[in-house]
């Protein structure tokens, strides 16, 4: 509610200043507007006037009439990336004077990405208490000013309904505000501007300990009867609001909704391991959402499944019947793809310190997927299909008869079971000149079925070709109870 007043009070406050144009927190000095698209820039200003807006790089003159309260948007055509640039915004076409303008520097034009979830995006590159962060030393101290990534970082807030402004400020690329900066975030935006060679902005919005549901709006919320949401309607002071259901989305999405991006980046689902059936229903649902919100399309959406960890116990399977969905979600959400990281979880810690691998293999699916990089394929190898031939189970991956790797290793975290439903560990290499997975046990003559690394902690040591983990599996419906 505080936001609320706080955007009232800039509308009011421009009613007896003539010429005062105030804009959106998302819109400051050394800010990236997308390339090469119409971006939408939105404000305040005095009731019933024209704002005036020049941008520097074609030198047009946009305008906007604000409606009942003052408030203005309009769409700029953004050129090829590049800059920096600047933007004038006044109500008074001609005759401006510093006082009645309003004028933004150093923008950049090229690429934005709006990345958001829990504590693994939240995760600073300067680590936590006792939780550090691999390679990001080097990476802090190598940040300089002029090279061309932009951090703008959200702050953490929650509200019962939605709300028009937020704490949030663009950054330049400097040692301390990269320190300051999400690890997952800032590896995938380093790659990106390595690779592109053009300005990078990402926009983190990100809360640890935070549940899905906590990031959906109501109106999604409200097709879904296991969430009270009539707490929306009381004003009884919330001491936690991260936890509750549309909290972080009403303070933390919604002020940002069309700002003009080129895709999201997800990282979230440890809080919501639990109950893995809803987290299937409520992660396209929360794609969606956003999707619609924004209004640019079927804008990509690149996740993160969680990271194997202990939790209550590493034999358990909680946190690998989450992934379990992550990896069904795959098949169900349009224009999306997912990193795996079986490969770097720890088990004594729930925050992966090789964050760098997360943002690399992120950035990957963005230059394959939205920017049409070929030569690799950074998609996780799907099983697709289990045969069983004199004792031994046969599993085939989408990836290819070449697509599995690495060749005569043997590999860990491979059980089978059969008829009785027992599992066995099970020795496992790959077949060579077929590409199948295939599996053993002296305990299983008969397999019917298999799982890989289907627990809460086990590290993943079967890849693609190209070096990307095959994510947790199981070929059985089988009822699991934890």
């Amino acid at each position: 509610m505080r936001r609320i007043f706080i955007f009232i009070g800039m509308i009011l406050g421009v009613i007896d200043v003539p010429a005062k144009v105030v804009l959106s927190s998302l819109f400051t000095d050394n800010m990236v507007l997308q390339q090469q698209t119409e971006v939408q820039i939105w404000g305040v200003a005095s009731f019933g006037e024209t704002v005036f807006i020049c941008p520097s790089w074609d030198k047009k003159t946009y305008t906007a009439r604000t409606d009942a309260m003052g408030v203005w948007r309009v769409k700029l055509q953004t050129p090829v990336a590049g800059g920096p640039y600047s933007i004038r915004f006044s109500e008074r076409e001609t005759g401006l004077n510093e006082e009645e303008t309003l004028t933004l520097h150093d923008i950049l034009i090229g690429e934005v990405w709006f990345c958001a979830g829990q504590s693994n995006m939240e995760m600073p590159l300067k680590g936590k208490a006792n939780q550090p962060i691999d390679e990001a030393v080097d990476m802090i101290v190598h940040a300089r000013p002029s090279r061309p990534i932009r951090i703008c970082t959200i702050g953490q807030e929650g509200a019962r309904t939605p709300q028009k402004e937020c704490q949030a400020r663009w950054l330049k690329n400097t040692p301390e505000v990269v320190a300051e900066t999400s690890a997952t975030a800032y590896f995938f935006a380093n790659y990106l501007q390595e690779v592109l060679d053009v300005p990078v902005g990402i926009i983190i919005s990100s809360w640890g300990g935070t549940a899905i549901q906590a990031w959906m709006n109501r109106e999604t919320l409200t097709s879904f009867d296991t969430f009270d949401l009539a707490f929306l309607d009381d004003t009884a002071f919330i001491e936690h609001p991260k936890y509750q259901p549309c909290m972080l989305y009403n303070a933390m999405i919604a002020p940002a909704e069309q700002y003009t991006i080129k895709g999201f980046l997800w990282y979230q689902g440890e809080s919501n391991r639990k109950n893995p059936g809803l987290y299937r229903k409520l992660h396209p649902a929360f794609v969606k959402m956003l999707r619609e919100k924004w209004g640019q399309g079927e804008l990509p959406f690149y996740y993160v499944q969680i990271a194997p960890f202990a939790y209550e116990g590493e034999e358990l399977v909680g946190s690998a019947l989450l992934r379990e969905a992550q990896l069904q979600n795959l098949k169900e959400i349009p224009n999306c793809n997912m990193v795996v990281t079986m490969d770097i979880g720890d088990r004594g810690c729930i925050h992966p310190a090789r964050k760098r691998r997360v943002g690399e293999r992120l950035a990957l699916l963005a230059l394959s997927g939205s920017y049409g990089f070929g030569g690799f394929v950074p998609d996780t190898p799907v099983c697709q299909s289990m045969e069983v031939s004199e004792g031994k189970a046969y599993l085939t991956f989408d990836c290819g008869i070449e697509g599995l790797a690495p060749l005569g290793a043997t590999f860990s975290g491979v059980q089978v079971a059969g008829d009785d439903r027992v599992f066995y560990p099970a020795t496992a290499q790959i077949e060579k000149y077929t590409g199948r997975l295939e599996m053993s046990c002296d305990k299983v003559p008969f397999p019917v079925a298999v799982r890989y690394c289907f627990r809460n902690y086990e590290k993943g040591t079967l890849y693609s070709r190209y070096g990307i983990p095959v994510s947790s599996f199981r070929t059985d419906t089988w009822e699991i109870e934890e």
